[in-house]
């Protein structure tokens, strides 16, 4: 055990100057802030107004608490803001379809760019909270909003934030005039969260290369020696190089192997465990980044080399290019207004009319991994499903395409080998691309290689 440990803090060493040679430049924290900033304001006066209209909304309030935040508030703080503060309650409004939209706060801590509504009286603290609640309500019989929309949604969980016991506040001193005026504004909700501006697009593109860029890491003999290396620690290495360049992974990688077992004459899946990865193996990874608000979700394939191979054998290679046709049937379906249950049925007719043995399960992505937008099937129902499935495409819309292939091998007795693929793609007005090219072959350990094609 105490050998294991010495070798992998040395993978874990060289891995990183390695890293350093490669890495795309990453900004410092501070940089990293006055982008983001940048963006929200930017969000804030250009798109925000477009939204509103949209969706026929003319106040968005999203209220929320510390420690217990609305989804959606993540993608509106500043910043240098951890977490809300106490109760915040930011109030949005549109005097004018198309128009500018006023930004109002109705709580202790100020914001830059937008109007205080609120002076608590805290000498003492009298019903603080009462008072906070009555300062929104005097708040919005002075806008006198024709349709107020709040953050509660049966569809989607990004658009569901407002907390019971903030939605009976806000009631109870609500006059009834403008209760009658209050809709579950999930529509609005989602547009926001879903809607990626040209800056963010072109952001996204570094993001993704990020998160390939570590995947090649992990998968080569920087960090690998077959015999030697288990799972996990190519697992803990990945976390370990995503805190070194000051990045966030949104859930823990995983990393499986696939080997053919000839005495049982089948394939074995060894997931997130201590097996050693040995020549041969096919190795799989779903991994996970956040920078600039943006998150990426991919998932990508390697083959260890056995002693004299130079190359993946080419029945791997076919099985692969299985899991690439896939993925093209799939965008091939993507046209603006379908929901995701058209695109979804769509590409699984033609799939099956290929003979492809496959599942599509692929999500919107953005300030969420699992982002707000259009569900286009789920691993365990590939059929119509009820409620974000039946939400359309929009334009400026970013996706993990992901789903598997399940082909049959002749070398492992005609067992099937698993080519699960996961890439970021932006749709626009001018269709849909992948963000940062897509894997068209495995991945090669030991010897590291280019392995990105459009």
């Amino acid at each position: 055990m105490k050998a294991r440990l010495i070798i992998f803090l040395m993978l874990i060493s060289a891995s990183t100057l390695f890293a350093q040679q490669e890495m795309p430049h990453l900004l410092p924290l501070r940089d990293r802030a006055m982008v983001m900033d940048e963006i929200l304001e930017n969000r804030l006066t250009n798109l925000l107004p477009s939204l509103m209209e949209e969706e026929g909304v003319d106040m968005w309030l999203v209220i929320t608490r510390e420690y217990n935040e609305d989804p959606v508030f993540w993608s509106l703080k500043p910043s240098w803001w951890i977490n809300a503060r106490r109760r915040t309650i930011l109030v949005f409004y549109q005097p004018v379809p198309s128009g500018p939209v006023e930004r109002y706060y109705v709580q202790k801590h100020g914001i830059p760019g937008y109007t205080k509504a609120w002076t608590p009286e805290e000498n003492p603290p009298k019903w603080y909270e009462d008072d906070q609640w009555q300062a929104l309500a005097n708040l919005v019989a002075d806008k006198d909003p024709q349709k107020i929309a709040v953050n509660i949604s049966e569809n989607f969980k990004h658009a569901d934030g407002l907390a019971t016991t903030d939605y009976r506040g806000m009631m109870k001193y609500m006059p009834k005039k403008y209760q009658n005026r209050i809709h579950e504004g999930g529509g609005l909700a989602v547009r926001w969260l879903e809607t990626r501006t040209e800056r963010e697009i072109d952001l996204y593109e570094q993001t993704c290369n990020v998160a390939h860029t570590i995947i090649a890491e992990a998968f080569s003999q920087k960090v690998i020696t077959p015999g030697v290396t288990t799972v996990t620690d190519v697992r803990w290495w990945m976390r370990e190089r995503v805190r070194e360049l000051k990045l966030i992974d949104w859930f823990f990688p995983s990393v499986t192997i696939q080997r053919y077992d000839e005495e049982k004459k089948e394939v074995i899946s060894y997931r997130n465990d201590e097996e050693v990865i040995q020549y041969g193996d096919l190795l799989w990874c779903d991994f996970g980044i956040t920078y600039l608000r943006l998150n990426t979700d991919t998932q990508e394939n390697a083959y260890v080399l056995r002693p004299g191979e130079t190359d993946v054998p080419d029945y791997f290679k076919k099985a692969f290019a299985t899991g690439n046709r896939l993925q093209d049937i799939l965008l091939e379906n993507y046209a603006e207004g379908r929901s995701g249950n058209d695109i979804l049925l769509g590409a699984l007719d033609q799939m099956k009319k290929e003979g492809i043995d496959g599942t599509i399960y692929t999500h919107p992505i953005g300030y969420h991994g699992h982002g707000a937008g259009p569900t286009i099937g789920l691993s365990e129902k590939q059929e119509f499903i009820k409620g974000a499935a039946e939400w359309p495409l929009r334009p400026n819309t970013a996706y993990s395409i992901e789903l598997n292939a399940k082909v049959p091998i002749a070398a492992w007795n005609n067992q099937k080998v698993r080519i699960a693929l996961e890439e970021e793609a932006i749709f626009t007005a001018e269709g849909i691309r992948f963000v940062d090219g897509r894997a068209k072959e495995w991945i090669l350990i030991p010897r590291r290689n280019s392995h990105l094609g459009q």
